[in-house]
Parts: C-alpha cells; sequence; structure tokens
C-alpha cells in the first residue's frame, strides 16, 4: 500500500470513528434533554427533605416516574393527598421499599461501558448506611414491618416473568446483624411433603412476618410456582399453595395479595391479582382485571396498591383486597410506593 492510500485510510477511519463519537454525544444529548424537559400536565415536583422516620404524618414515599429534572428520585405526598404536589429527595432508585424508618433503594450506576447495580441500605434520613453489589437488574424490594430484615431480587438471565426463559436471586440482609444470604437457594426447599432438588429452582418476592424470623414468597420449579413459606432460623422453606407470584402479606398476616396467571391471558399480560385466605386456601380475584405485574403493597388490612403501565411509564392504582369495589387510580407518574406514617 502506498503512503498516499495509507493517508486516506486512515483520513476515513478518523472519520467513521468521529461520526461514531458525535452520534454517542448527541444520544446522551437527547437523553438528558428528554430527562430535564417537563411533559406537560404532569405533577409538581420540588426539592425538599423526605424523611421514612415512624411517627409523621401518614404519607407515601415512591419512585417519582414524571418527566423532568426529578425523574427516578424518592418524593414524597400526604396519603391525604396523592395528587398534590411531591417533594424531591434527590435519591434515585429503580426499586424502592421502606418501613420503620429503614429504606431500600435498588440503584442503576452508569458506567462508560456497561451499567452495574447495587442495593443501597438507607436510613430515615435517606443517608446510606451500607451497599452490597448486585449480580443483575433489580426487580423488586421489600423492608421487614420492623426495619430490620431486608429482601432483594434481581434477574441474573431474561428480563421478564410473563415467559419461561428467565433466572433471578433473591438475597436477605438482616440489617442488625449485618448477616446478609446471597441466595435463597441456599435453604432447604420442602416441597408437597418431600425434600426438594432441583437446579431450576428460582425464588422472587418476598415479604416477610412480623417476628423476623417468617417470610413468604414466590418458588418457580418444572415450569410451577409456588407460595412457600420461609423460616430464617432454620433456613428451610416449604410449599404451601401453586401457581402464586409475588406475594404481599396483609398486616394482620391473614391474608396473601398476589398475581396469578389465568386461562386465556394474553401471553405476554397472563396474570390478574387474588387473595389467598391463609387458613382456609379459599382464593379470591381482586376486581382488577387487567395483568398486574408487580408485587402489590397494602395499604391497610382492607386496600392494597400496585403499579399499572401509564403515559410516564407507571401509575399507580388501589383496589379493596376482598374482591369488591373497583380499582381507582391513586396518583400517576409513580413506581414502587411505600406507605409510611
Amino acid at each position: 500500500m502506498t503512503l498516499r492510500s495509507k493517508l486516506l485510510v486512515l483520513i476515513a477511519t478518523l472519520a467513521v470513528l468521529g461520526g461514531v463519537a458525535t452520534a454517542s454525544l448527541l444520544h446522551a444529548s437527547d437523553r438528558a434533554a428528554e430527562k430535564d424537559r417537563p411533559q406537560a400536565g404532569g405533577p409538581a415536583v420540588t426539592a425538599g427533605p423526605v424523611s421514612l422516620a415512624p411517627g409523621a404524618a401518614r404519607r407515601i414515599v415512591f419512585r417519582n416516574m414524571a418527566w423532568g429534572p426529578h425523574r427516578d428520585e424518592l418524593v414524597t405526598v400526604p396519603a391525604g393527598a396523592p395528587a398534590g404536589p411531591r417533594t424531591s429527595s434527590g435519591v434515585t432508585c429503580l426499586r424502592f421499599h421502606a418501613a420503620a424508618g429503614t429504606g431500600i433503594c435498588l440503584r442503576a450506576e452508569r458506567g462508560a461501558v456497561q451499567d452495574t447495580y447495587r442495593a443501597v441500605l438507607l436510613d430515615a434520613g435517606l443517608k446510606e448506611r451500607a451497599h452490597y453489589p448486585l449480580p443483575g437488574i433489580p426487580t423488586r424490594a421489600r423492608v421487614s414491618p420492623s426495619g430490620r430484615l431486608v429482601a432483594w431480587t434481581v434477574f441474573v438471565g431474561g428480563d421478564s416473568y410473563a415467559g419461561s426463559d428467565f433466572s433471578t436471586r433473591t438475597a436477605v440482609l438482616d440489617t442488625r446483624s449485618g448477616a446478609l444470604t446471597e441466595s435463597l437457594e441456599e435453604f432447604r426447599v420442602v416441597k408437597d411433603g418431600t425434600e426438594h432438588h432441583a437446579a431450576d429452582t428460582n425464588f422472587w418476592g418476598v415479604t416477610f412476618s412480623r417476628d423476623d424470623v417468617h417470610f413468604y414468597a414466590t418458588m418457580a420449579t418444572g415450569g410451577q410456582t409456588y407460595l412457600v413459606r420461609g423460616d430464617l432460623a432454620r433456613r428451610t422453606v416449604t410449599t404451601l399453595h401453586r401457581n402464586v407470584e409475588c406475594p404481599s402479606l396483609s398486616p394482620d398476616e391473614t391474608r396473601i395479595v398476589y398475581k396469578k396467571r389465568v386461562a386465556g391471558a394474553p401471553a405476554d399480560a397472563p396474570w390478574r391479582p387474588y387473595a389467598l385466605d391463609l387458613a382456609t386456601g379459599r382464593e379470591t380475584a381482586l376486581a382488577e382485571t387487567r395483568s398486574v405485574d408487580d408485587q402489590a403493597v397494602w395499604l391497610d388490612d382492607r386496600t392494597v396498591a400496585y403499579s399499572l403501565p401509564g403515559d410516564y411509564g407507571a401509575d399507580l392504582y388501589t383496589v379493596p383486597a376482598d374482591g369488591s369495589g373497583r380499582p381507582a387510580r391513586l396518583l400517576t407518574a409513580g413506581l414502587a410506593p411505600a406507605f409510611l406514617g
């Protein structure tokens, strides 16, 4: 190759690389502008103090989904005025939950090559107490009623519960002792009365009892999902009921609300919310007929909240937990709520 040819190749290569860099910068600029651009008619959001401390007036803390400079930040509104102006903490989370002054924030750490994720333990003032690397994409988070125990679930293969080609990892942290169970797959499994061993076993969607020993979760194996009851002291899980996903235990600990796959529903939207009476095993379909891909949160012993797709990505809805009434939108542009106070 002549010197002239080499120079032409070099110039062409630099032009291509320059074009790629320019395109990347423009794309990043467009994303930043989109984040900073408020959407017409969206909720008002201003910066201010946000607390997870118990004893304050009843309020909701959640991930703000409205476009603008405070998108993805934890915000708060009074529980009695959920559509009112929002106060933003500046703390960003993909998934969040809190109870008794303890918060868990599953967060993306943006990298030059790829994103990584971490679980950040928060105190009542949203200050970081500790953080833990996550092996996949955050999907569920829960704090026990006392604030002592924290659980999180990530996807480590696949990115949707709707199909069968996914794998999860669920961890439980004791915030008092610092003991971390990195995966519930370490626990002994009793399925239908028999000890169970299978490589395809997955867990997700933990919900805690008040005693800080027992919990409920989803276990999947052999193409089936099960409600399991776990014992942290004995490190065991035991199956209780089939076709249960993302359980949420009622404050009085008598019922589980969960998403159930129903026959005839679309493959990508297969779930309907149900309630299970733990004493009798009786299931009750809730009045929400749309597919709910979320782990519901109880407002009280009568009502649950959950997310559905909306104009901003997600809106929050409520429905009675006894099958009566009808769904009602609680607030727009919100995800991962905790009801505090």
